[in-house]
């Protein structure tokens, strides 16, 4: 961490609002980025952020400075917005395990350029107990017994989560593909 950076923490730790718009500047769009991976829409998305803020200078003085301060102010929004979504997943549990055709699993991904845009947007629709594991395995590269310890699921149910995902996508790209 440079100096700049840990005058800013120092600052931000004596709840300057200066210095706390400067880091949440700093940070915004890469923890909305997050956000949005793991919410069903934008405005989901701009509430699991803020809270994630409010957590972030709420817990700022547990930051020892092992490792970059973004690291860790990134796990505290993570985590954030998956106690939001174990919470939600007790009030509407996961998608059955029913399996799915190996046929349609084994389905290909279409040969099309994707922007950022509408693979986030395609992220979105996917059920929420798929798109949390998948985000979780595929893109923060959690393995399935840490999964399953942090949504508090089996490890079996992941692995069938984060099946049926991929088979989900495939679906999708495929429309997408034909269209």
């Amino acid at each position: 961490m440079d100096e700049k950076e840990k005058q800013l923490l120092a600052d931000c730790l004596r709840h300057k609002a200066d210095a706390q718009r400067q880091l949440y500047e700093r940070y915004k769009v890469q923890m909305y980025r997050l956000c949005l991976r793991y919410a069903g829409n934008s405005a989901e998305a701009e509430d699991l952020l803020q809270e994630g803020f409010i957590r972030v200078f709420s817990d700022l003085h547990q930051f020892r400075g092992e490792g970059a301060l973004g690291g860790w102010i990134r796990q505290v929004v993570l985590r954030t917005a998956l106690q939001y979504l174990r919470k939600r997943m007790k009030e509407a549990p996961m998608v059955s395990e029913d399996l799915i055709p190996d046929s349609l699993a084994m389905a290909t991904f279409p040969d099309e350029d994707w922007d950022a845009r509408q693979i986030v947007h395609l992220l979105q629709q996917l059920p929420e107990g798929y798109r949390t594991v998948f985000n979780l395995f595929v893109i923060e590269e959690y393995s399935h017994k840490e999964i399953a310890d942090m949504l508090q699921i089996s490890e079996s149910t992941s692995k069938t989560q984060l099946f049926k995902a991929k088979a989900h996508l495939r679906r999708h790209l495929e429309k997408a593909s034909v269209n």
